[in-house]
């Protein structure tokens, strides 16, 4: 007996490395430009405490897409290392940006909890990367 539907597995999802490249900088450039445009560029929204949510969202995007590329350039590392190093620097690139806010423009500022919803973004990608990886999700990538 034949089955109605059949589904073939996907054997190689591998992305190139150059691609993974591409949008982890087209990710870094677009929150480079949202974090430092003048805020009366931005829409109004009037949700509580939405900034935060974006701030870890970015992050959240930022940590995933650099530890894939960590992951293909560093092929010898262990996911644990990949991972630490990612959160570090989407830490340490995060701090930076709340210093040029504050240095380099007029109409924004530092913020310590930006910093903080940044950091737990970029903890809720190592959770996702832990998670899947039980599965050998990120082998395939």
């Amino acid at each position: 007996m034949t089955p109605y539907c059949q589904v073939t597995p996907i054997k190689n999802l591998s992305v190139p490395k150059k691609t993974i490249l591409f949008l982890a900088l087209f990710w870094t450039g677009i929150i480079v430009f949202l974090c430092l445009i003048k805020s009366s560029d931005l829409p109004k929204v009037k949700i509580e405490n939405l900034d935060k949510v974006v701030h870890a969202f970015f992050h959240f995007v930022f940590t995933l897409l650099w530890f894939l590329f960590f992951k293909k350039q560093f092929i010898s590392f262990k996911i644990s290392k990949l991972l630490f190093i990612s959160i570090l620097f989407s830490l340490f690139f995060g701090i930076l940006i709340e210093i040029l806010q504050e240095f380099c423009t007029t109409t924004r500022r530092a913020d310590v909890l930006d910093v903080l919803s940044n950091f737990s973004g970029a903890l809720i990608a190592f959770i996702c990367v832990k998670v899947f990886n039980k599965k050998n999700i990120f082998d395939k990538i």
